[in-house]
């Protein structure tokens, strides 16, 4: 991958943590043209430097008020490519990972309440053939959501 520059990383620091920002503001900002800008940006794009740009949704505002994070244990790790497209058919599922240690993968989903969370599992995860079983983590509240700082 080609290397982003100290003016890229500045255009990151700007522009992830408000996505509408007009770009004259951040040509501003970082002492070169509108065009610079649109250019940089467009270069992290096609690199995959930026992967998207959008809104973020308020689960909860949408009556989605329990986070849960679910360890999934496999029959076998190899059936993760099996198992993947079944949980993608769940739309309250977020958030999948193949994972090291106890768990073979671990999900983040939203529920309206603990009655929507019992339905999910055991009407939709827990039947998904190649699920041995699974491990509940009701999130009680989240402290830190942030980006991956650019100048680490």
């Amino acid at each position: 991958m080609e290397r982003i520059d100290n003016l890229d990383r500045k255009i990151l620091e700007i522009v992830m943590y408000n996505a509408r920002i007009p770009s004259k503001d951040v040509a501003e900002e970082c002492g070169v043209s509108r065009a610079a800008i649109h250019q940089r940006i467009q270069r992290m794009i096609d690199l995959g430097v930026i992967t998207g740009s959008g809104y973020h949704v308020n689960p909860k505002a949408l009556g989605f008020r329990t986070c849960t994070y679910i360890g999934v244990n496999l029959e076998s790790g190899s059936m993760y490519r099996q198992v993947v497209p079944e949980l993608e058919k769940i739309p309250e599922i977020v958030e999948c990972h193949f994972t090291t240690g106890p768990y073979t993968m671990l999900i983040k989903l939203y529920a309206r309440d603990n009655e929507h969370l019992m339905e999910l599992l055991n009407d939709k995860i827990q039947t998904i053939p190649g699920v041995k079983g699974t491990e509940t983590l009701i999130s009680l509240d989240h402290s830190i959501v942030r980006e991956m700082p650019v100048n680490y």
